[in-house]
Formats: structure tokens, sequence, C-alpha cells
């Protein structure tokens, strides 16, 4: 079975994200990147299966620029067997629909049995991709798992809702999303490091997608047309009690729409 999971390099969420005022994106050098978390646990995902599979392949994928490389390296530390990494300018500033339909040109050129997603990016938050993907291959999505259990027809998994759990079910081929009710990813042993140094990594461009599936970076996509800065954080209010706070809070919160 070939297992395909989709990564994203994401500014690491204990530093400071800021957006540029001038081009509308995330200023990807304000702080260390890192391959998301819910992408390594959807690699464990992976890894877990191919382990007790002997015949699977993991592949990492990912899109974004020439420092992706670096944490695509990670995941075949963990154990995946190779990695590919989707570099175009004309990618750059890309919102979900143009991030979507290159994603599925490049599976579509790849092969796969089953996609393992995250459910949402740290830094986007839009978790619409994997729906978005598999609508693109014709294939089933399966979202929102905080189980999975794969076998080589089909995939199982539980989603948890606000009003109750349900239990799908995926033929393959299929796209499956995650949650972070999955376990942790491993960490790569010395032995994973020096063995993800002779891996294959390969690179893809919009002209080698297009030659199988028509990707090219001339689709159709959203720009943001102004940006404003965040104001400032105010002072909060204080309330001194004088007998009365009770109800100055009460008056507080109400005024606020808070109760």
């Amino acid at each position: 079975m070939k297992i395909v999971v989709l990564v994203k390099e994401v500014p690491d969420t204990w530093g400071d994200r800021r957006l540029n005022l001038e081009t509308g994106l995330l200023e990807r050098g304000a702080g260390e990147l890192v391959l998301d978390e819910i992408g390594e646990r959807a690699i464990e995902v992976a890894l877990t299966y191919a382990e007790a599979n002997s015949g699977s392949e993991v592949v990492v994928l990912a899109m974004g620029p020439a420092s992706v490389p670096t944490n695509l390296r990670k995941g075949l530390a963990m154990g995946a067997d190779r990695a590919i990494h989707i570099l175009d300018d004309a990618l750059i500033g890309a919102d979900t629909t143009l991030t979507a339909t290159t994603l599925a040109a490049a599976l579509s050129h790849e092969g796969f049995d089953l996609v393992i997603a995250g459910n949402v990016s740290t830094d986007g938050g839009g978790a619409v991709i994997p729906s978005m993907v598999a609508e693109l291959l014709d294939v089933p999505a399966a979202t929102g798992l905080s189980t999975v259990a794969i076998t080589a027809t089909d995939v199982t998994g539980r989603r948890d809702t606000e009003v109750g759990s349900y239990t799908v079910k995926a033929a393959l081929p299929a796209v499956v999303s995650i949650t972070e009710a999955l376990p942790d990813a491993r960490f790569p042993s010395f032995k994973g490091i020096m063995a993800a140094k002779k891996k294959p990594l390969d690179t893809l461009t919009l002209a080698d997608l297009a030659a199988t599936s028509g990707a090219s970076g001339e689709d159709a996509h959203s720009i943001v047309i102004s940006l404003a800065e965040r104001p400032a954080r105010a002072a909060g209010v204080t309330i001194v009690d004088e007998g009365d706070a009770g109800t100055q809070l009460a008056e507080f919160l109400a005024k606020n729409q808070l109760i």
C-alpha cells in the first residue's frame, strides 16, 4: 500500500507570528519554521500501519518555499520512505483553492492508495484542504477522525462532534484527516536522522505537474485586497469593591453582551 501524508511547514507556535502589511502574507522568517505538529501525527499514523504491514510505502508531500526540504527530512528521519516537495514561485501566497488544486495534481502524478492529512494547520486554520483534495481527486473523504483503522481495502475511524460520535468508513483509495486525539509522533532516532540523508527527496514544479494533470499557477484564486494591523490591547477595566462590585461586574458583562 502506498500512503501519502500531506504535511506543512509552519512558524513555530511558540514564537511570534506576524503578517506582512505590504504583501498580506505571513512573515515566515519571523520565527523558527517547523513541521506542523498535526502533520507529524499524520506521519505517525502512516508509519504505524506500514510497520505492521510489509510492502507498504510512506511518502511525505509538502508544498512551500525552498526551506521546506529541511523539515521534510524530519519526516524521513521518523521513518518515511520518500519525500516530495512542490516548489514554484507561482504558488507564493496560494489560497486554499490553488493549494488544493496543486496538491491534488501532485497526488495524481504520484499515485496513492491512501492520503492522510491533519484536519487543520496552525498557520492557516482553514480546515478545508483534505475535503477539497478528495473532491478534486473524486475519492471518498473521511475527515476529522479521532481514531484510524486501516486495512488493505478500506479505512475506518471515529469522528467526534458536539452532538455525538460517529463511525465512518471509506473504501480505498481515499483521503482522511486526523485530529490531535491521535497519538503524539515519535522522535527521530540518530539512526533515522542519518538514514534520512540518503532517502529520496524529489522536487516538482507546476510545469512537472501540468504534464499529467493540467495544474498551473494561473488557476483562479483569491488575493488580499487590504490589511490592517490589529490594534494594541487596551488597558482592562478595574472594578473597585465598595460594596457594589457585584453590580458593577454584572453591568460590565451585560454591556459587552457576555451574559
